[in-house]
């Protein structure tokens, strides 16, 4: 790429902070902007990080820093209600075999590591920020953001997450469709003797896990069947979490016993997307949950997100044109490799929601996750 060019990254999460730092290596010229006042910084209680999403926080330059956040481990436990180990299955490194093939950490961490990667790499950063599209033609993009300044740029990047205000403003009306799951999730301090994922199926919730985070931390979730939010109190979130826990055996008593604070307790549905036909209009262009979503039942959310901006990246980065043509390149290598993902991980959840019992669990996520060991 040899002409300078300008871009406006809409949203400081994972896929925004990524392609910002991909697009600054390469010399782009790169705004990004991020809703929230705290970019995000302490959002979340813990994150599954596999091998592939890995990859691109070492290309990113974090991958030591994520390495000496985190907690890696190899392998995942199945058990019964009662803690009972049933099983025992070593994962596949996605990344390649010189990558852990998990990573847990704690996703405030994360993101505090990716901010520091987007400021080193010199982006001009402006939080509490909004941007409405005023109109673009084949040259370019003009906005107006909220604080009343305006702006033109030659490509707009829409990672404004699931609930994209730029995919809708621009002509998209693709939107999250609910599975009819809903997860409860924690952050606690690790029990001595956790040293990967287990995973309990049945009792009164569909899935009871956690995962290290650190060396003394971990996250622990609950699923169930997705109920109205406004139905519950939000001052009842560490009860209501507690009354699924304490039906599980194992390490879980000890990590029942630290769900005590409402406030630490997140309650979220689960949803899906995937936004069909391309991912841009014009040259305002989707990455990550603006474009796609899925349950966290693969773990591969934030995967395809850093993905996404990794494979933008390098389209734009090796190529003088951005147009419909490499624009609609990158929905379509992309796409390839999301579908099968979103349609694994939603599958998972409908096998539990209608109780099938000889489903082919663990067929489905070899092959899911035997593609993504492929470079994206």
């Amino acid at each position: 790429m040899s002409t300078a060019r300008t871009v406006l990254v809409i949203g400081g999460g994972a896929a925004g902070n990524a392609v910002t730092v991909l697009l600054r290596r390469a010399g782009v010229t790169v705004d990004l902007i991020e809703a929230k006042d705290d970019w995000n910084a302490t959002a979340g209680s813990g994150i599954t990080l596999q091998g592939n999403a890995l990859r691109v926080l070492r290309e990113l330059g974090v991958w030591d820093r994520v390495r000496e956040s985190g907690f890696g481990f190899g392998s995942v436990g199945i058990t019964a209600p009662d803690g009972t180990v049933l099983h025992i299955a070593r994962d596949l490194r996605t990344g390649g075999d010189d990558l852990p093939a998990t990573v847990g950490m704690r996703r405030p961490q994360l993101q505090r590591i990716l901010m520091d990667a987007v400021r080193a790499g010199g982006a001009s950063v402006r939080l509490g920020t909004t941007a409405e599209i005023v109109d673009q033609d084949a040259d370019g993009v003009s906005v107006r953001f909220s604080d009343g300044s305006e702006g033109r740029y030659d490509l707009v990047v829409a990672a404004d997450g699931l609930s994209s205000a730029t995919r809708a403003a621009v002509g998209i009306t693709d939107k999250p469709e609910p599975t009819g799951m809903a997860i409860w999730r924690v952050a606690a301090p690790r029990p001595a003797g956790v040293d990967r994922t287990d995973l309990a199926y049945g009792g009164p919730a569909y899935i009871a896990g956690y995962c290290p985070t650190s060396d003394t931390t971990l996250y622990a979730y609950v699923v169930e069947a997705h109920r109205d939010r406004a139905s519950i109190p939000r001052e009842t979130y560490a009860e209501e979490m507690r009354r699924l826990a304490s039906a599980y055996g194992g390490h879980w008593p000890e990590i029942t016993a630290h769900i005590t604070d409402p406030a630490q307790v997140n309650y979220t549905w689960f949803d899906q997307l995937l936004v069909e036909g391309s991912w841009h209009r014009g040259r305002v262009v989707l990455v990550g949950d603006a474009a796609h979503c899925c349950p966290p039942t693969l773990a591969q959310g934030a995967a395809m997100s850093l993905e996404d901006a990794l494979v933008l990246a390098q389209l734009l980065t090796a190529s003088d044109t951005w147009d419909d043509a490499l624009f609609q390149a990158y929905y379509e290598r992309r796409v390839a490799r999301v579908r099968p993902v979103v349609e694994a991980s939603v599958q998972i959840g409908r096998w539990q929601l209608d109780g099938v019992r000889d489903a082919d669990l663990p067929g489905l996520m070899g092959r899911t996750m035997a593609m993504l060991r492929e470079l994206p």
